[in-house]
């Protein structure tokens, strides 16, 4: 759990944790509660490194031919 938190800090990740922490301090602000709801959600993917990176939301290519 330490090496998840600690490692492979990339930009999106940084920016994901800056969006969290404005929506958690304009629901605080505003006191419009339902931001602490979509501020959670950018947290957690902050946290477990959740999310699409950079070559997007693609499920990698596997597969190998008998040929190759």
């Amino acid at each position: 759990m330490k090496a998840l938190l600690f490692t492979n800090w990339h930009l999106m990740r940084w920016v994901r944790l800056v969006f969290a922490l404005f929506l958690f301090a304009q629901a605080y602000i505003l006191k419009e509660w339902m931001f602490i709801g979509f501020g959670l959600f950018f947290f957690i993917q902050v946290i477990f490194n959740l999310g699409c990176g950079s070559n997007g939301c693609t499920i990698p290519n596997n597969k190998y031919n008998k040929d190759e």
